[in-house]
């Protein structure tokens, strides 16, 4: 049993600096993106502060490099002092904050693909023209941004599950249970 907690806790600390390296990455790809281009000697800027969703995706992804950089070092710590977690409040905090982050990777990670459609695709019933024809750089930029995004999301539901494991191992196992009968 001991192997496998071990196992275990390698690859939550595995999963939570992936998804600290790939939330980084879509953040700095979606901030560091911008492209101009002049229309009839006018200059317009295409940056990522122009779409809405792009900045909510920005910010959640702020958040969640920082949260998995957090328990990254925690789980580091626990690595290497060997401590089993036992403390069920601290196991449904760590599960809760796990599953409170993951909610808001999937949210803004949709949240920028559908206004990426968007700007892709266009919408001719409502006259909106396909941006990314005239920005192709920018777009192209962003789609890496929310690639990246949407791997740190897989990531984070992953790391949630094995919070999920970790919390509810603490209410079973080792205790012997008799059987209810009717």
């Amino acid at each position: 049993m001991k192997l496998i907690d071990r196992k275990v806790r390698v690859a939550e600390l595995i999963l939570r600096c992936s998804v600290f390296a790939l939330a980084l990455l879509a953040a700095i790809l979606i901030v560091t993106d911008v492209q101009v281009k002049e229309i009839f000697m006018i200059k317009k800027e295409a940056k990522f502060t122009n779409m809405k969703a792009l900045v909510f995706m920005v910010v959640v992804n702020g958040i969640a490099a920082g949260y998995s950089l957090l328990q990254a070092v925690r789980c580091v710590v626990g690595l290497m002092k060997g401590n089993v977690l036992l403390s069920k409040p601290l196991a449904w905090t760590i599960f809760s904050g796990d599953q409170v982050v993951a909610y808001l990777c999937v949210a803004g990670t949709a949240a920028a693909a559908q206004s990426a459609a968007f700007a892709k695709l266009g919408v001719p019933e409502l006259q909106w023209m396909k941006v990314c024809d005239m920005y192709g750089k920018f777009c192209n930029q962003v789609g890496e941004g929310i690639a990246s995004s949407l791997f740190a999301c897989v990531g984070m539901v992953l790391v949630s599950c094995i919070s999920a494991f970790g919390v509810f191992r603490l209410y079973g196992g080792s205790k012997t249970r008799q059987s209810s009968r009717w």
